[in-house]
């Protein structure tokens, strides 16, 4: 098999490893304590629900958090997988590689499957080497500029934004003071942000408002925006102008284990303030030329990591500017949530045939605490309704219903964007309309 499938699992089915939480703890902030880590822990377990969905057909399923068999066989039905073994619930309260460390026999039985093992990204689990250090370089936002820097004068139609590294929080409080008294919006970056979290886009009024600079990186901390005490980067905002055109863009690519890189495809994201929502792919989502642009510059950053030693998935994310410039904003060497869109359209092509978009909305919110029965009952109402509008429902994250705002991810698949946008708002006024016959009962 050729191409990026080739490169990925060379075709076969796989064993993946839902280890979001041990990638994210190689990068926790040193201030981070005890209640913070756990925190960051439970929403990464409930992130490894994208597990599922790390290649077009998994054989073996590990997850950290309790999940209900009746969402693998919801995917298995839409997906046309073989039987998939499900081993969840078996950390909910560590990482996944001490939970195995812990259960031999599990362990024992994915080494024999011998079948391909994909984690959500590379660990000192995996072991020591050039791979790692690669990871471990190349996620910082700051190394990652400086990989940018160097590539972008071949790239016509690439800009860099300029970054600072004040070096402490001191410094960094004067650096913003002088932007802002410039009339400059400045975007505070932690190095080893996930997702949006730890990157904060501050306007000469925020700080105002905040009575200083100091005062506002404190209260930036207290909220887990940003880490407690931590290098900062400083980084020049990119203003996009118009709000009706492509803003958020992501590359992604597969570095094959001979150091070959092959494309995935481009997506648009959907970006709230700084915090990743989701993103679309699919035929004529990201227009040809920004497309184009996107893929020889991250193709450019894919021959850099693999002549460093990085194998696997990694992704380039941009923003556009006023002129449909692209400024790169950072690498992520490990699957991504775009990944999981791409593997779903691939699988669909492949067994419902070519021409499919598909959407992820990592955490449409519920508008009620619901139990995972209770919430495959309320998606299993609103799949005919989609149906109807030509849309396929794919669950993805469906254990995070208890939380303090409860929320659901979903993957959605058609042959049309209309179509998507439509089952989008079906299932946004399901889930509120869900929440206030809660409300009545209470």
């Amino acid at each position: 098999m050729d191409g990026w499938l080739g490169a990925w699992t060379g075709g076969r089915r796989a064993v993946h490893l839902g280890n979001v939480a041990d990638f994210n703890e190689q990068f926790f902030a040193p201030g981070m304590d005890a209640a913070q880590r756990a925190r960051r822990l439970r929403q990464a377990h409930h992130y490894a629900g994208m597990a599922s969905c790390y290649s077009p057909e998994p054989a073996l399923v590990v997850l950290p958090g309790e999940v209900e068999p009746a969402w693998i066989d919801w995917l298995a039905r839409e997906l046309e997988w073989g039987p998939v073994e499900l081993y969840s619930g078996i950390a909910p309260q560590e990482t996944l590689a001490r939970a195995l460390a812990g259960r031999p026999a599990l362990a024992e039985r994915i080494a024999a499957a011998g079948l391909p093992v994909l984690p959500w990204g590379r660990t000192a689990a995996q072991g020591e080497g050039p791979a790692l250090a690669a990871v471990r370089r190349y996620e910082s936002k700051a190394a990652a500029h400086g990989l940018f820097t160097e590539l972008a004068p071949a790239h016509p139609g690439i800009v860099v934004p300029r970054q600072e590294q004040p070096g402490s929080p001191r410094r960094a409080a004067r650096r913003l003071t002088a932007r802002a008294s410039r009339g400059l919006t400045t975007v505070l970056k932690s190095p080893h942000g996930v997702g949006g979290y730890g990157t904060v886009v501050v306007t000469p009024q925020d700080l105002f408002a905040a009575s200083g600079a100091r005062a506002l990186l404190r209260r930036l901390a207290r909220a887990e925006l940003l880490p407690p005490g931590g290098e900062l980067l400083l980084e020049e905002y990119i203003d996009g102008g118009r709000a009706d055109h492509l803003r958020d863009l992501t590359f992604d690519a597969v570095i094959g284990d001979d150091g070959r890189v092959h494309p995935v495809g481009a997506g648009e994201m959907a970006v709230d303030g700084t915090r990743y929502q989701g993103v679309t792919v699919g035929p004529g989502v990201v227009p040809p030329g920004a497309a184009a642009t996107a893929e020889r510059f991250g193709l450019a950053v894919g021959e850099r990591l693999a002549a460093e030693g990085h194998r696997g998935w990694y992704d380039v994310d941009f923003v556009t500017d006023r002129e449909r410039r692209l400024a790169p904003t950072e690498i992520n060497l490990r699957l991504t949530g775009p990944a999981i869109a791409f593997v779903l359209q691939a699988r669909l092509d492949a067994v419902r045939g070519p021409g499919h978009h598909v959407r992820t909305l990592d955490a449409l919110p519920l508008g009620a605490r619901i139990s995972q029965e209770a919430l495959h009952d309320h998606l299993d109402r609103l799949r005919p309704r989609c149906a109807r509008l030509g849309v396929t429902v794919l669950p993805l994250v469906p254990t995070a219903g208890y939380e303090a705002q409860p929320a659901v991810g979903l993957a959605l698949a058609a042959r049309g964007v209309e179509a998507l946008d439509a089952a989008q708002a079906l299932i946004g006024a399901g889930n509120h309309a869900l929440g206030r016959m809660f409300e009545a009962l209470r």
